[in-house]
C-alpha cells in the first residue's frame, strides 16, 4: 500500500507541537513501557511516572518522551486556565518540559552533534525552545513587579515560582531609556507584518522574543533628544538548569534564565556543549515598523497637521554596538522610514552585513528647505554618535555610509560637500548686501550657506535623487500642494528672520522673495538652491554611486525618467558605479536595487579593511 508524502511527513515528524498529538516516538516509548496512550492521556500523572521508572526505557527515548508529554499537560492546562487551571501549574510544566527537553539535548549519552541528523533531536530542541518561550514570557508577564525589585544594577535576579527558584541576568540585553527589564515579551513566532517580504532568524537553541520597553516608537517625553534606541530590540532567552549530571538536572528546582542579544552573540555554551543560538532578526523591526504611525503622519507633517516634526532624529534598528559600523538611511519627501522596509530589513538578513552593520534611520520634517534640514541632520547624527562615543574611537564612528532615497538622496549628498562661498556670493550680489546688513545676514545664515563633508562619512548611495531637481516639482499640482505646505513654528521664525535681513523695504532695486521657502519648491529644477547645490564637489575620500529608476524604456537613456526625476538629474559623474532599473521613482523598493545596495556595503566593507567579529 503506498503512503502519501503528507501522511509519510506526518507518521516521521508530526508531534504535540505540529498536529496536536503525540508522536512516533512517544508511543513506541509507551509500548515499551506497556502504558496504553489512551490510558496516558485520561492519568497523565500516572503514565510519566510509569515512563520515568521504566528501565527497558533508554535515557534518550525517557527524557524526549517526558519532555513531549510535559509539553501535552502544559498546554492541555493552558486552554483550561480560565476554567480554574492555575497559571503557577501551568508555568510549572513548561519548566518541566524544558527541563527533560535539556536532560535529553546536553545530559544522556550522545551528544547533539551525534545526533544531528535526526528528527527527533529536532523535536525535542522545539519543545524546549517552546517550552522556554512560555516560561519566560509567563515569567515576566506575571511577576513583573518581582523582577523589577529584585533585579541589580549588573541585570541579574533572582525570584520564586511554584517551588522553583529562577535566577538569572539580563546584562547582555540593552534596553532604551536605561530600562532594567522590559514592560513585556513578545514571542516572535506570534508577530506577522504586511509589506515584508522575508523574516530573516536564525536555528538554534532559545526562545526567540522582543522586549517591549515601551509602547510607541516616538516617546513624547524625550522628543528633545537627537536619538532614540529601538524600544523593540529582538532577544534570544535560555533556561539552564542546576546541575552536571542527569540525575542532578532531575532533581533540582533551580534554573537559571539568561537573555542574550543575537546580533552579539551567535552561540551558547550549556552543559559543556556549545551550540548555535537561536535568532529573530525581522521581529524587532517589524514590531517597530508597526508601531511607529510613520505612514500615516509623514503625510500630515508635510501639511503641518497630525504630530508636528519639528527637527530630525536618528533612529537605531538595535541597540547600539561600537564594533559595527553605521549605515544611515535618509527617506525622500512626504515619506519616512517606512520608505527602506524591505532594504533594512535585507541587509539584516545578509549574515555578512548583520555581523559588520548596524542601520539607523532619520525621521526629518520633509516640508522643511534643504538647507535647514542638511544642518538639522548633520547636528542630529553628529549628536548621536557623541552620545554613545564621546572620543569617536569607536568602529561605529568611522566609515559610516549614507543611503538616500529623493530628496534624501539630495541630502546625503550635501552632507558629503563642501559649499565653499558657493551659496553666499549669489546671495550678496541678489540681495545687494552691504555693511551691517551683509554682516547681520551672514551670522544669520552661517549654518546653511556653508558646510563641509562630514568627516565620519566615508561612502554615499544616492537612489533616485533629484540633483539638479526636477520639472515634476513645476507642474500644477505640484505648485498647488506646494503652497498647502505649512513648516513648523519655530522653523518659520527662523525663515522669515532671515527673509527680513535679505529683502531691504528702502532700496527701490530690493529683490523679493519670489518663491516659497519649503522642500517642494526646493526640489525644482528652476530653483536657485538645488541649482547651485549640483555643482558642489563631493568630498575625495568618499566614493559615491548612483541607483537610478527609468520608467520610460522606449526612450533614450539620457532623455528617461522615473517618472518623477529625469536621468539626466540624477546621474552624477565620478560615480563608482551607477545602476539603472527598470522601475518608478519607488526604485529602492525593487529587489534589483536591494542587491545592488547589499553589492556596495559588501564592497565597503572590503575596501575599508572590515574584518567580521563574533563572539
Amino acid at each position: 500500500m503506498s503512503v502519501s508524502t503528507n501522511d509519510y511527513i506526518s507518521q516521521r515528524r508530526g508531534d504535540i507541537l505540529t498536529t496536536g498529538e503525540m508522536s512516533s516516538a512517544v508511543g513506541v516509548a509507551l509500548q515499551v513501557a506497556g502504558i496504553d496512550e489512551k490510558q496516558c492521556r485520561n492519568i497523565p500523572q500516572e503514565c510519566r511516572k510509569q515512563v520515568a521508572n521504566n528501565i527497558g526505557i533508554d535515557d534518550e527515548q525517557r527524557m524526549s518522551a517526558l519532555s513531549e508529554l510535559w509539553l501535552q499537560e502544559a498546554l492541555a492546562m493552558d486552554q483550561k486556565i480560565n476554567e480554574g487551571a492555575l497559571a503557577e501549574d501551568v508555568l510549572n510544566a513548561y519548566l518541566e518540559s524544558a527541563r527533560h527537553a535539556y536532560a535529553y539535548l546536553f545530559l544522556t549519552q550522545r551528544s547533539p552533534n551525534e545526533r544531528a541528523l535526526e528528527d527527533r533531536q529536532t523535536q525535542v530542541r522545539d519543545y524546549y525552545n517552546f517550552a522556554v518561550q512560555q516560561t519566560v514570557t509567563r515569567t515576566f508577564n506575571h511577576h513583573q513587579q518581582r523582577l523589577q525589585e529584585s533585579i541589580d544594577p549588573q541585570g541579574q535576579f533572582a525570584i520564586t515560582a511554584n517551588n522553583w527558584s529562577i535566577h538569572g541576568q539580563l546584562n547582555e540585553v540593552r534596553l532604551a531609556e536605561h530600562q532594567k527589564i522590559p514592560e513585556q515579551l513578545i514571542p516572535a513566532s506570534s508577530l506577522t507584518f504586511k509589506g515584508l517580504r522575508n523574516q530573516y532568524r536564525r536555528d538554534g537553541i532559545g526562545a526567540e522574543l522582543v522586549a517591549v520597553s515601551a509602547k510607541r516608537v516616538v516617546n513624547k517625553n524625550s522628543r528633545e533628544e537627537a536619538f532614540s534606541e529601538t524600544p523593540f530590540p529582538a532577544i534570544t532567552a535560555v533556561l539552564r538548569f542546576s546541575g552536571d549530571t542527569l540525575e542532578e538536572v532531575l532533581n533540582t528546582q533551580e534554573v537559571e534564565l539568561l537573555g542574550f542579544d543575537p546580533y552579539k552573540r551567535n552561540s551558547v555554551r550549556l552543559a559543556g556543549n556549545q551550540v548555535p543560538l537561536a535568532a529573530n532578526f525581522t521581529s524587532g523591526y517589524g514590531l517597530w515598523l508597526a508601531r511607529s504611525g510613520f505612514a500615516k503622519q509623514s503625510l500630515l507633517t508635510l501639511v503641518g497637521r497630525g504630530e508636528v516634526l519639528e527637527k530630525p532624529r536618528v533612529y537605531l534598528m538595535q541597540p547600539y554596538d561600537p564594533r559595527r559600523r553605521v549605515i544611515i538611511m535618509l527617506h525622500g519627501l512626504a515619506s519616512s522610514p517606512e520608505a527602506w522596509i524591505n532594504v533594512a530589513n535585507e541587509v539584516l538578513g545578509d549574515e555578512t552585513l548583520r555581523k559588520n552593520y548596524q542601520v539607523w534611520q532619520v525621521y526629518y520634517p520633509t516640508n522643511a528647505p534643504l538647507a535647514f534640514n542638511q544642518h538639522e541632520i548633520r547636528k542630529a547624527i553628529k549628536e548621536t554618535l557623541k552620545a554613545f562615543d564621546p572620543e569617536g574611537q569607536n568602529r561605529a564612528s568611522q566609515d559610516v555610509v549614507l543611503i538616500g532615497h529623493s530628496m534624501g538622496g539630495v541630502l546625503a549628498r550635501l552632507l558629503t560637500s563642501d559649499s565653499g562661498d558657493n551659496f553666499w556670493e549669489p546671495i550678496v550680489k541678489t540681495y545687494n548686501l552691504e555693511g551691517e546688513r551683509k554682516e547681520k545676514a551672514r551670522k544669520k545664515l552661517h549654518n546653511y550657506a556653508w558646510f563641509k563633508p562630514m568627516p565620519e562619512v566615508s561612502r554615499a548611495v544616492f537612489i533616485a535623487a533629484p540633483h539638479r531637481g526636477t520639472p515634476f516639482a513645476e507642474n500644477r499640482f505640484s505648485r498647488w500642494f506646494a503652497g498647502l505646505v505649512k513648516l513648523p513654528v519655530s522653523m518659520l521664525g527662523r525663515i522669515t528672520e532671515i527673509a527680513q535681513l535679505l529683502v531691504d523695504p528702502s532700496s527701490a532695486n530690493a529683490a523679493p522673495l519670489t518663491r516659497p521657502l519649503n522642500s517642494i519648491s526646493n526640489l525644482s529644477d528652476q530653483d536657485p538652491f538645488v541649482r547651485l547645490a549640483a555643482d558642489l564637489p563631493i568630498a575625495e575620500h568618499v566614493p559615491y554611486h548612483s541607483i537610478i529608476g527609468n520608467d520610460t524604456p522606449d526612450l533614450s537613456l539620457q532623455l528617461s525618467s522615473d517618472g518623477v526625476v529625469p536621468y539626466s538629474s540624477s546621474h552624477l559623474a565620478g560615480a563608482q558605479s551607477e545602476k539603472v532599473i527598470r522601475s518608478w521613482h519607488s526604485v529602492q523598493e525593487t529587489p534589483a536595487a536591494i542587491v545592488e545596495v547589499r553589492r556596495i556595503l559588501h564592497e565597503h566593507l572590503h575596501d575599508t579593511n572590515g574584518v567580521s567579529y563574533v563572539d
